[in-house]
Parts: structure tokens; C-alpha cells; sequence
């Protein structure tokens, strides 16, 4: 009898142990716990971005002509004193300035077939869309940090909207992104900046 009890207990014991081990397919092995060793390679994708954003810093051997560097210039009225958007800066005096990017890089222009196009604006105290219709603005360009052709700009032309008055507007087709500098010419003043041009 005594024998019974023992042989029913040992197989119960052993039928709860089988209950609750884990099937087969849940039971891991030390591999699956261990650290990859083959990590992926950092996409393609990772290193465009990292190459664009470099390439979106100015070198220092550039130049950039920025907000901190600049003189606290305020456009006489009827203008806005400061320029009315956010990261632009007014460059320049009462005779000629521009507006430009607080960080002195232009990024994501257009790339059509004469280059990298941008417009840019010019202001003047001398000047008067009604009176003047077609400014007798000039603009030139020229890349400091490598050779590059001509930059092509258009016969300027006017601008008004109520937060930027009476403008002149030409455009500029850059063949090379780089630095460049800029210089506009109306009326006997002449002003130069210098800006990165980024992808």
C-alpha cells in the first residue's frame, strides 16, 4: 500500500511538471539572447542627409555676411524699420539695402538649366515704383572659394506688396552652388554681401 501512495505521487509530480513546462517552440536558447554582432551598415539614406547638412554650413573660409556681423540698420520710413520676416535681416543704408538670411546661406533654390536661380530684393530711399518702373538697378556676382562662370542676372524690375513697399526685384541664375559674392548698384551706392549657396 505503502508502495501505491509513492508510484501515484511520483506521477503526479511528474504530470504537473510536464504541464507546466514550455513547448518546444517557446524554449530559448542563449543565441537569442545575445547582442547582434551584424549590425546594419547606416543607410544610404542617413548619409545623404549628414553630406547635405555639412554641405549646408558655411566653410569658413567663406565669408557669409549674417545678422550678427551686420550693423543694426533700420529702413527709414514708409518702411518697415527691421525686415517683417522671421530669420531675414535688412543689409545695407538708406540708399540701398537688401534683405537676407539671418545665417547667410541660401538653401533649396530652383536648379534649372541656367543654374540655381534666386531673386533678390533691393530697396532704396531714391526710389519710386511709380516714377520708375524698370529701376535702373545693376547686379553682379562672382564665386570667391572656386573659379565658375558669369552669374546671369535679368533686367530688374518692381515689386509692392504692403509689408515691403515699393521694391526692386532682379534675378540671378547661379551656375554653381559655393560662395558668392553679390553686389547691387543703383544710383551711385553700391552695396556687396556674401552668401553660401547650399543644396
Amino acid at each position: 500500500m505503502h508502495r501505491l501512495y509513492f508510484t501515484l505521487s511520483i506521477l503526479i509530480l511528474v504530470s504537473l511538471l510536464a504541464g507546466c513546462a514550455p513547448g518546444s517552440s517557446q524554449i530559448k536558447s542563449l543565441e537569442d539572447y545575445r547582442m547582434p554582432t551584424d549590425l546594419p551598415e547606416p543607410s544610404s539614406l542617413t548619409k545623404t542627409v549628414q553630406t547635405e547638412t555639412a554641405a549646408s554650413i558655411p566653410p569658413t573660409d567663406c565669408p557669409v555676411t549674417t545678422a550678427k556681423d551686420s550693423t543694426s540698420f533700420e529702413a527709414p520710413a514708409p518702411y518697415s524699420p527691421s525686415a517683417p520676416w522671421q530669420g531675414i535681416f535688412w543689409f545695407g543704408s538708406e540708399h540701398l539695402w537688401t534683405a537676407l538670411p539671418a545665417d547667410g546661406v541660401w538653401s533649396g533654390l530652383p536648379n534649372n538649366p541656367g543654374g540655381y536661380t534666386q531673386k533678390i530684393m533691393w530697396w532704396s530711399d531714391l526710389y519710386s515704383l511709380k516714377d520708375e518702373l524698370e529701376p535702373d538697378l545693376v547686379m553682379t556676382g562672382e564665386r570667391l572659394d572656386a573659379k565658375a562662370p558669369q552669374v546671369k542676372v535679368s533686367k530688374a524690375t518692381n515689386a509692392f506688396a504692403e509689408d515691403i513697399g515699393d521694391a526692386m526685384l532682379g534675378g540671378a541664375d547661379f551656375p554653381t552652388l559655393g560662395c558668392w559674392k553679390i553686389t547691387g548698384q543703383y544710383k551711385k551706392t553700391e552695396l556687396s554681401f556674401v552668401v553660401w549657396l547650399a543644396p
